[in-house]
């Protein structure tokens, strides 16, 4: 298993589960993943979500994603941090027209809030390793 394979699954199964913690209280979340690629997991939310201060006040979250045809999910944990790169805020932009709706005009809007997972483990997980999570094979990013 590398990286690259994670990165298949992730944007294969864009519908994904996200854990945040807001004090001391987990927060789960289904999302669409924007996009994964060898250099995160980008997630787009607004700035005046709970989802992003949750990710503002702790970069640690863990990622679910599940692929009901192969009956495999995978896990990715780690650190967030905000994405502020012009190219990536247009481009989110011109990807999600439907942004412009909800008031978001230019890529430097403060409502704009993109996170990307940067650093941490992925593993897959399957009713095969119930009982042997320990074995399972995990990729650092």
């Amino acid at each position: 298993m590398d990286i690259q394979e994670c990165i298949d699954f992730a944007n294969e199964n864009q519908v994904c589960y996200v854990a945040t913690v807001e004090g001391d209280q987990p927060r789960v979340r289904a999302i669409r993943l924007w996009f994964a690629d060898d250099t995160g997991f980008y997630i787009q939310t607004q700035s005046v979500k709970a989802f992003a201060k949750q990710m503002e006040n702790n970069n640690k979250i863990e990622i679910c994603f599940f692929s009901p045809k192969v009956d495999r999910m995978m896990r990715a944990s780690g650190k967030v941090e905000p994405v502020t790169d012009m190219a990536i805020r247009t481009r989110c932009l011109e990807e999600k027209p439907f942004l412009k709706k909800m008031g978001v005009e230019k890529p430097e809007d403060p409502l704009l809030a993109i996170f990307r997972l940067y650093t941490g483990e992925a593993y897959f997980w399957s009713m095969e390793y119930s009982m042997r999570e320990s074995e399972i094979e995990r990729v650092k990013f």
